[in-house]
């Protein structure tokens, strides 16, 4: 039996239909991902779980238990919030140990858990100080140990690290997978970066308009997903896609498989990009993004705009006459509404 249960989870503020009816199955020690656009909804749903917003209909379960009206401060859940939601004027420790100070733990039970988290988090060399003589990740950890020393039973992430710097990003991503791992906490993680739903998911919820498009491992979503919506949303840069007329030859690959309105996808490391007309289909280069690693070539084939990736550097240039061929191992297909075709 999972461990969190969504069923037919839905929300309206008036005539608005934010969450349309959102069913989902979470597993002890999970790290669960919801990803997509802004406006999504991902961050409702996840709000509607903590019980800071009321559903409209539908039904919460943790550990077998309806939690669905039970108060936020008693689902056995600790959120985290993009804003860090610090008092200015108490000290790390006091920050850390409020919630336990107001439910009326012990003081020496409160010291343990504060010290405990604090040295997980790096944070014990801190604990007098007051949020602004911190920085921002530092912050950020403080209120991942607020969390932590309440032992819920479930961690929710609501973009943690949307205001922190690239590399302090990606440092704190790194802190929070080891966190996760550590505790074997079940954690639900809110996010527009699909950097961090790849890197950090057991499984990630790709949600659009109020709605599920698609649940699985970050490269199941990567290597098979379900419509355009998810093979363009995850990846970076995003799928190739062309429609069935635009670029004959590339449409002939599929063997037939292609509808005339149809679309073919390919993912940049799938297409070849070779100097002059002597291979694959004629283009142009329109641009070139080095970027130490990898090289992205920008080419104009036809008046069709395609991204190759390719892990060596390139003696091409902006304006160069290119060839251009796919591996037709890696091409994915989508019928007019953009759902998958099967291989």
């Amino acid at each position: 039996m999972a461990y969190l249960q969504l069923q037919d989870i839905r929300k309206s503020f008036d005539d608005a239909h934010i969450i349309k009816g959102v069913d989902l199955e979470i597993n002890k020690g999970e790290f669960i991902v919801f990803v997509g656009p802004s406006g999504c909804g991902k961050s409702t749903l996840l709000r509607l779980v903590a019980g800071l917003e009321p559903v409209t209909s539908g039904k919460v379960l943790l550990d077998g238990r309806d939690i669905t009206y039970a108060p936020s401060g008693k689902r056995g859940l600790a959120m985290v919030f993009q804003s860090y939601a610090l008092y200015p004027h108490m000290t790390v420790y006091d920050n850390m140990s409020f919630a336990l100070r107001l439910a009326g733990v012990p003081k020496a039970e409160i010291k343990t858990k504060v010290e405990h988290a604090a040295r997980q988090l790096n944070l014990a060399q801190y604990l007098e100080r007051t949020p602004k003589e911190l920085s921002g990740g530092q912050r950020q950890r403080v209120a991942i140990g607020r969390a932590i020393v309440r032992s819920p039973k479930v961690f929710l992430f609501d973009e943690p690290l949307s205001n922190l710097d690239a590399a302090l990003r990606g440092n704190t991503r790194v802190e929070i997978h080891k966190l996760h791992v550590a505790l074997g906490a079940t954690t639900i993680y809110v996010t527009h970066d699909q950097v961090e739903a790849m890197t950090l998911a057991d499984r990630v919820v790709v949600l659009r308009d109020g709605l599920i498009e698609q649940v699985g491992s970050p490269l199941d979503l990567y290597d098979r997903p379900a419509s355009q919506f998810v093979a363009q949303f995850i990846g970076m840069p995003s799928m190739n896609m062309v429609a069935a007329g635009a670029i004959p030859s590339f449409a002939a690959q599929t063997g037939g498989r292609l509808p005339g309105d149809g679309f073919l996808g390919v993912r940049p490391e799938g297409l070849h990009v070779y100097p002059g007309h002597g291979a694959g289909v004629p283009g142009r280069v329109d641009l070139i993004e080095s970027l130490g690693n990898d090289t992205l070539i920008h080419v104009d084939v036809g008046g069709v705009q395609l991204i190759a990736r390719q892990n060596e550097r390139t003696p091409l240039r902006v304006g160069d006459d290119v060839g251009v061929e796919l591996n037709p191992a890696v091409l994915h297909l989508f019928n007019r509404e953009g759902r998958a075709l099967a291989a």
